[in-house]
């Protein structure tokens, strides 16, 4: 991006989407009140404006860093889940709620598309929260005492799940159901294409819809294709050495 020092709020967001987010966690309003200097909106709410500013040029340096998750072991796997995956939903539920109930309200009458999108992130949201509570209180601790139990040769003991199978089922069937609701979404918005005079605020929530998508897609291939199965493999290796 271009340097910022002279620009409103508005072309800011207009420029890159994504500088929505910051703006948003700083307070400032991007839609309506977007017609500022983000200099003077700094001065006038006490924000350091370089630190802003930073931010909104690193999101033009941010690379996607290229890795071989086949390879990982499970502890590390898990940890990067957590740490990445959901850490990124846990933070990213609270801005798109705001987005959509927004747009719903105001938008929703002429687009009308836009209030069942409310409403279905308002489920995914609630879906995805008991879902990775679940994993982080039942499912992960177990893998990972399946790993350790691979290091110290300690006896893993039974779970009162019976088997790994028994949670791994349940949150498949919880990804399925996900994955529907994010589909529905994607197909309401045109695969998140937001209308000619749609405002910032209503660009803003189907970028973070469609980022929020891609971000789900890949924490379900990590879950499924990759964690899920060497999890089921290595509790069978480890009962079938016993």
């Amino acid at each position: 991006m271009n340097n910022i020092d002279k620009m409103t709020v508005a072309e800011v967001v207009t420029s890159n989407i994504k500088t929505a987010d910051i703006f948003k966690k700083n307070g400032i309003d991007f839609c309506c009140g977007g017609q500022v200097l983000v200099s003077d909106i700094c001065k006038r709410k006490n924000i350091d404006y370089e630190v802003l500013k930073q931010q909104i040029y690193n999101l033009d340096t941010v690379k996607v860093e290229e890795r071989d998750f086949n390879s990982w072991d499970l502890n590390r796997l898990v940890d990067y889940i957590v740490d990445k995956h959901h850490t990124y939903v846990k933070e990213a539920i609270p801005l798109i709620l705001v987005y959509a109930a927004k747009v719903a309200k105001v938008h929703g009458h002429h687009y009308t598309e836009v209030v069942q999108i409310n409403k279905l992130f308002v489920d995914l949201a609630s879906e995805l929260e008991s879902h990775m509570m679940k994993e982080e209180k039942v499912l992960f601790p177990f893998v990972k005492k399946l790993f350790q139990t691979t290091q110290s040769g300690d006896s893993i003991g039974a779970p009162h799940f019976g088997t790994v199978n028994n949670p791994i089922r349940m949150m498949e069937a919880e990804h399925d159901t996900a994955g529907a609701i994010i589909n529905k979404i994607a197909s309401l918005s045109n695969q998140f294409s937001p209308p000619s005079d749609a405002c910032n605020t209503f660009r803003a929530l189907y970028a973070k819809l469609f980022e929020f998508q891609d971000d789900l897609f890949q924490h379900i291939h990590l879950e499924n294709n990759i964690l899920f199965p060497k999890a089921i493999k290595l509790e069978e290796s480890i009962l079938n050495a016993a």
